[in-house]
């Protein structure tokens, strides 16, 4: 067994990778760049490497700083975790050639299955369903259009050596084809350095399942079930599960039974997903394969109980699988949520800066049965940088039955307290209480049309309205009640904390009268003459300044964050974000004859949605433009958004250039 191995990744799957070789007595290196200099992945490791400045370009997928890396440290083998140079053959071709171990699949099979277009080829050969399309090279816009026409709209433009969303995009007539061909060109460049672009059919109403495949270099191959990766935004995955609530076992036997005779067409080793498109009749058709760990693996071994990574090292130093496909047995169900820096609230845009607050859930089992998992590349205090992936995290649930997983994964969501940059926790939140998502009845299409819109947050109903000003009004008291202790106010009789609140949230008024128990206190609903029934309310604990709160109102248990604000709170809770107001009854009265504060018309304006980077400008000053005619390109994160006109105006001044680098809500354009 190697007694050093080297990851050439960073974040949270090195992080990951670490806490396996640690666990089996090897050593780790690290490597960073300028920007990564005090990451997590750096602080884990026994030995770290600097090998550049913050873009990837110019460190983590330079392959002659690694092997300089390698050479400093004499590590045995390296773990490329996923994305980066995991996919890249020449990089293993590389440390073959430097006696250093890959820990990952042989070369030819990199090749083979790293590009979709000759991947799709091997496929069919290998008696595998495919999608039709061009499996051809396209030199331009043009022929794009044309290849489209031939396949039928709406056609799926995706980078040949493409992953994880990136150069890929959904065209549904000839403009969004020219437009999908660049863009997507221009990504695949900057992301994996190859441009090669290629056009298959969409399949409609879908959803995304892939096998897990595990082979050795004996010949050994098995798959290890599937994953259901439906829930997509921007065609990378959000929310993951295993098993999917959609195959039946033949069906899942016979995938994997193609998934394995593609792997070991290519002869495989090492730990491999292979992707499908399955449709609302369970035919399903070979979309790419990955020769790597895939990002969703913690839904597998919640399952499975294998850990894929000492499985891969153990493939890598020559070890057979000790594990038959008949040993392979699923158990439970198992729920990933990817937290990302991006706001939800503006449309998914990335966001960075630094955690000010970074506190998941207590990891492991509880006492319901249920199994907490958190993997993470990143620390209170630590910053989300513009240059990487915005992923910071990757909370899974496992429970014995699929209903009892989401249940642990709303509760965990609830508890999982992230502040100083935008994420999309109340989004996962809501998702997790959809009723299509709790049904299964899902496809890849579920964001775009669930919330076509974009996201806003989620409407409480009722209870959770009643509760949430319960626990304001409770919370409210006691912090009135703080400040006159503090003072001596309420000895010295000069101040007094009454009893009676109106609770303001959400648009509507709950007037409430508290009555203490113990240290607890009864809340009951309605004005003093007409009170109603009460509910007991605990706070388990809490106290001003903590910003977790775990109630239970009545039989009900709900756990929010809470924030002071004047006169009330911020309070978070199943993906609703709400501020309220609590004042004493003649406070409510008055605050009813306030005028609103207006926001700023920023209406003739174009802001920047997003810290980026403005790759191009497609008008200028004095201009006519439509609606929906793109305006500018922004990269941010290793993607290219186009900001598009809201209505038909004339540009009146341009504020940037190309190349400038833009924070958020910076001006990029006026309109007359």
């Amino acid at each position: 067994m190697f007694k050093k191995i080297l990851i050439a990744n960073r974040g949270e799957i090195a992080c990951r990778v670490m806490k396996t070789a640690k666990a089996m007595g090897i050593s780790t290196v690290a490597v960073y760049s300028d920007a990564d200099r005090d990451a997590l992945h750096v602080k884990m490791a026994d030995e770290a490497i600097h090998i550049g400045p913050p873009p990837a370009s110019e460190s983590y997928i330079v392959i002659d700083k690694i092997m300089e890396a390698i050479r400093q440290t004499g590590a045995e083998a390296v773990h490329p975790g996923y994305g980066f140079l995991s996919e890249r053959a020449e990089f293993a071709a590389a440390l073959a050639k430097e006696g250093v171990a890959f820990i990952g699949p042989p070369t030819g099979a990199i090749e083979a299955m790293g590009d979709k277009i000759t991947s799709k080829k091997l496929a069919a050969e290998a008696g595998v369903s495919t999608v039709p399309g061009y499996m051809g090279l396209i030199e331009d816009a043009d022929e794009a259009v044309k290849i489209a026409t031939e396949i039928g709209y709406p056609v799926m433009i995706k980078a040949s050596a493409g992953g994880g969303g990136k150069g890929m995009r959904i065209a549904w007539n000839d403009a969004e084809t020219r437009e999908g061909f660049q863009s997507s060109k221009n990504e695949a460049k900057s992301s994996f350095g190859d441009d090669r672009i290629f056009i298959e059919k969409f399949v409609t109403q879908p959803r995304h399942i892939e096998i897990q495949v595990l082979g050795d270099q004996h010949g050994n191959c098995i798959y290890l079930g599937e994953r259901e990766c439906s829930i997509q935004r921007r065609n990378q995955k959000v929310i993951e599960e295993a098993p999917s609530p959609f195959l039946d076992a033949s069906t899942r036997k016979a995938m994997g039974e193609q998934a394995v005779a593609l792997s070991q067409a290519v002869d495989y080793c090492s730990a491999g997903t292979v992707e499908f498109i399955v449709d609302g009749d369970k035919n399903f058709y070979f979309l790419e394969m990955n020769t790597r760990l895939q990002v969703e693996h913690p839904v597998t071994e919640l399952i499975t109980g294998i850990d894929l990574v000492e499985q891969m090292i153990r493939v890598a130093a020559g070890e057979p699988l000790s594990i038959r496909q008949g040993d392979v047995k699923l158990n439970g169900w198992a729920v990933e949520s990817r937290l990302y820096a991006e706001d939800p609230y503006r449309n998914f845009l990335p966001s960075i800066g630094r955690l000010t607050r970074y506190r998941p859930p207590e990891e492991g089992s509880l006492e319901d049965g249920t199994i907490i998992r958190n993997d993470t590349g990143v620390y209170e205090g630590g910053e989300i940088s513009m240059f990487y992936d915005p992923m910071i995290a990757k909370l899974c649930t496992w429970g014995k039955e699929r209903k009892i997983a989401i249940k642990a994964m709303a509760n965990a969501l609830d508890a999982f307290e992230v502040e100083g940059i935008g994420h999309n926790l109340p989004f996962l939140s809501a998702v997790m209480q959809h009723p299509k998502f709790t049904s299964g009845d899902i496809s890849t299409a579920f964001i775009a049309e669930e919330y076509p819109d974009g996201f806003a947050g989620v409407d409480p109903d009722e209870t959770a309205l009643r509760d949430i000003a319960a626990i304001a009004a409770v919370c409210n008291y006691i912090h009135h009640l703080r400040a006159t202790r503090i003072s001596g106010a309420l000895e010295n009789h000069r101040r007094w904390v009454g009893y009676d609140w109106v609770i303001q949230v959400n648009g509507r008024e709950f007037p409430l009268g508290l009555e203490r128990d113990g240290q607890n206190f009864l809340v009951a609903h309605g004005m003093p003459d007409n009170r109603g029934s009460a509910d007991l309310v605990k706070l388990n604990g809490w106290t001003p300044g903590d910003t977790l709160i775990d109630a239970e109102i009545g039989e009900r248990q709900r756990t929010v964050k809470i924030e002071r604000k004047t006169q009330g709170y911020r309070i978070r809770n199943r993906g609703a974000d709400l501020r309220i107001f609590c004042r004493t009854p003649r406070e409510a009265e008055l605050a009813n004859l306030m005028k609103e504060k207006v926001a700023p018309d920023t209406s003739k304006m174009l802001l920047c949605p997003m810290p980026g980077l403005v790759v191009s400008l497609a008008v200028s000053e004095g201009d006519e433009v439509q609606e929906g005619q793109p305006l500018a390109t922004v990269e941010a994160m290793k993607m290219e958004n186009i900001l598009r006109a809201e209505r038909k105006s004339v540009v009146s001044k341009i504020k940037v250039a190309a190349g400038d680098s833009l924070a958020v809500d910076e001006v990029i354009m006026e309109f007359e």
